[in-house]
């Protein structure tokens, strides 16, 4: 009876029923046979039926006619989502559609001509194993403005740029009336003009002649042009600063706290320039310190929307490269005027603590100041003072370490994360080419420096942000940095590899799972497995960004941080510097949305350079390697995808890839679940961490790669060597 009145029901209305059908396999076609058999009917009248309403949803563009007797689901009623190209080497496309947990695949032939970083639309044609969605471009709705760097290869009418990124599948056709000069085998930057339906690759047309490929200027200036970073200065803004006086009257220093008298100095790195803080001590009547956070007055000099800001803003950041720093200001400025060099008188904004014998904090003030720097160190000269407890103003250096190292142990018992990774450094020759690959470590004098502009920065955000009692409405705006609590599912998957070394992680709450990642880092530290496994801690974390609305930063375990100490190469500090000028003179509450837009420019800009400054590591790291092909070298598995096995070496902590089609002896699977590629007839199993030995069988410095070859590894359950 049951049965009879379903029946009765679709016999009715089959069309909502057959649209479902249809829509889960919307490229599929379907005879009227098929689908009254898929909807349980099963009498010839039935069947009529369905071919009459088959016609009825064609005729009202619901399907279309696939062939004779046959029908599919009309392109209008298909899923469609609009989202952003991600271009993988190969020309298939990974569609980042906002809201959808997993990326829309789009293989090459239903690319479309959508290019890296494209907004498009996507059809959803077909969900594979797992939900997995795929399916192919149907519009361009905006082209991604992005300029492209490759290498000119010239014909005699027209010319390919053949493109150093990635992202970028294509050559891009160049016609001779776009070459603007450039040469076969010069390094070019290339923009994008059209990708004619008949064409097979894009048209453009050469922006900027960069210089002949391998030359290390050229190559630092294609990673800058590559992710669209400024490698010069504007003239005119570089005669504007050239024009600000360098003299400090009278009455701005009678305008100022004035902090001459002193003993103040700086601790930098050997090969800085610009020196942006500075720390001054001297010990009060009652017993305590008094310690000063000196930051060059960058916004003194630095009007808002005058040239030298417009220009800074644009940059939002200096970009440090293996071999230079592209200054966010002028250097005018940046080396000169802003910076504290010794035995000179500067301007600065200040942050000066009374703190106790046990580093707390008793008083605090902000405002501008003026101060005479006694002495530069270096970070290598300071640690000589802190080790020897000898050399100039070693007092005041072996005072301020003390205060700093209890100042680090209570931020750490707080649950402030220990992320203390690696720094890769380079000796280089006269021309840029790397002799040698070393590690900065981090000492004391670094540590010293670090938790005074930590603690300049907690309480600064903290005086801004903190309710004011008695005060309605007295949340102000304000320019925060901020870091979310980690991911989940990413922990997870962290807790879950870590138990392959032996390491164990079981705290849920947020400080819980900060303290035992701090007990991890001193577990591994100094073992083979150190690197690939703070490493993946890191990837674990959310990311820190700018922004207006202050969730606090878990990683420090700083209810309210902010950026106040380098705004000589960050522009989110001089955005700080004019608001706590403006709050501390009495105004009011700025622009929120103003300043929210700027942090999201800044966020993004920071992004871009951080991504820059591993380029140019990489680039270094394979220059490194160029002469050493063929040779062996020890390492561990840092990264596995679907495609390769990656490889970092012990010694210099170089990654390359070992391609799995170059890995004769098994077919080998990607598992993506346990982090491994495994072989289909032999079972091998390499997994993250293993150890290994690769040779050295090409160097790609266009594209940065290294390949390797795998020789041997090293099995954790048999502690044996198995070669390959």
């Amino acid at each position: 009876m049951a049965r009879k009145k379903r029946e009765q029901t679709l016999i009715t209305n089959p069309e909502p029923q057959i649209l479902e059908i249809m829509q889960r396999a919307p490229e599929k076609r379907f005879s009227a046979k098929a689908l009254a058999s898929a909807l349980g009917y099963t009498r010839r009248q039935d069947l009529e039926i369905v071919r009459t309403t088959l016609l009825q949803m064609t005729e009202k563009q619901q399907l279309e006619k696939a062939s004779e007797g046959r029908f599919r689901l009309h392109h209008s009623q298909r899923e469609n989502a609009e989202g952003v190209v991600d271009m993988t080497s190969s020309g298939a496309l990974y569609i980042i559609v906002e809201g959808m947990e997993k990326d829309v695949f789009v293989s090459a032939p239903h690319g479309g001509h959508a290019l890296h970083g494209d907004r498009v639309r996507v059809e959803i044609t077909h969900r594979g194993r797992g939900g997995n969605p795929e399916g192919r471009v149907v519009e361009i709705l905006e082209r991604n403005k992005k300029n492209y760097v490759g290498v000119i290869e010239a014909s005699e009418n027209f010319a390919f740029v053949r493109v150093d990124s990635r992202k970028m599948a294509y050559d891009i056709f160049i016609p001779e009336r776009s070459l603007h000069g450039a040469k076969n085998g010069e390094k070019v930057v290339v923009r994008i003009v059209g990708w004619p339906e008949t064409m097979k690759s894009p048209e453009g047309e050469i922006l900027d002649v960069l210089g002949a490929c391998g030359e290390n200027n050229t190559e630092m200036h294609a990673i800058l042009a590559e992710y669209d970073l400024p490698y010069s200065y504007p003239a005119e803004v570089e005669e504007v600063a050239q024009q600000i006086s360098e003299a400090i009257t009278p009455e701005e220093i009678a305008a100022r706290r004035d902090m001459r008298g002193i003993t103040t100095f700086t601790i930098d790195p050997a090969d800085a320039k610009d020196f942006d803080d500075a720390l001054s001590i001297q010990k009060l009547p009652n017993g305590n310190w008094e310690v000063g956070v000196h930051i060059a007055d960058v916004t003194h000099y630095v009007h808002p929307e005058d040239i030298i800001d417009a220009e800074g803003q644009s940059r939002a950041t200096s970009v440090y490269l293996v071999d230079r720093t592209i200054p966010m200001l002028p250097e005018h400025l940046s080396n000169g005027l802003c910076s504290l060099r010794p035995n000179e008188e500067k301007l600065c904004f200040s942050a000066v603590f009374e703190v106790d014998a046990e580093a707390k904090v008793l008083n605090e003030w902000f405002g501008r100041t003026v101060i005479y720097s006694d002495r530069r160190f270096t970070y290598q000269e300071a640690q000589e003072v802190i080790e020897t407890q000898q050399g100039d103003l070693s007092q005041e250096i072996l005072e301020l370490n003390t205060l700093a190292q209890l100042l680090r142990k209570e931020r750490f018992s707080h649950g402030s994360i220990n992320f203390e990774r690696d720094e890769a450094k380079f000796d280089l020759d006269e021309h840029g080419k790397p002799l040698r690959v070393y590690f900065k470590e981090m000492k004391e004098s670094n540590q010293l420096i670090e938790e005074f502009m930590l603690l300049a920065n907690r309480k600064v955000a903290e005086f801004i942000g903190r309710k004011r009692p008695g005060v309605q409405n007295s949340e102000r705006t304000f320019v925060y940095r901020i870091h979310d609590k980690p991911n989940s599912d990413k922990m997870a998957q962290f807790r879950s590899f870590i138990t392959r070394f032996g390491y164990q992680m079981t705290a849920q709450s947020d400080r819980g799972v900060a303290k035992e990642i701090n007990r991890l880092m001193k577990k591994i530290h100094g073992k083979k497995e150190e690197n690939i496994i703070s490493t993946l801690a890191i990837r674990s974390m959310a990311k820190a960004t700018y922004s207006t609305d202050n969730i606090g930063h878990y990683g420090l375990a700083f209810d309210y941080y902010t950026h106040f100490t380098s705004p000589i190469r960050r522009y989110p500090d001089m955005m700080v510097h004019r608001l706590l000028a403006h709050y501390l003179s009495g105004g009011k509450s700025e622009d929120k949305e103003f300043y929210e837009r700027l942090c999201e420019h800044s966020s993004a800009m920071e992004v871009r350079a951080a991504e820059a400054e591993r380029a140019s590591i990489k680039y270094k790291m394979v220059e490194f390697m160029i002469d050493k092909l063929n040779q062996e070298f020890d390492g561990h598995i840092s990264g596995i995808t679907e495609w390769g096995i990656y490889v970092e070496l012990e010694e210099t902590k170089i990654e390359g890839m070992v391609a799995l089609r170059d890995m004769n002896d098994d077919l080998y699977l990607f598992d993506e679940e346990n982090y491994a590629v495994r072989g289909r007839e032999h079972g091998r199993t390499f997994t993250l961490g293993d150890e290994v030995r690769i040779r050295v069988t090409r160097a790609d410095l266009q594209r940065k790669q290294l390949d390797f070859e795998m020789v041997a590894s090293y099995d954790f359950e048999t502690k044996k060597e198995t070669l390959v």
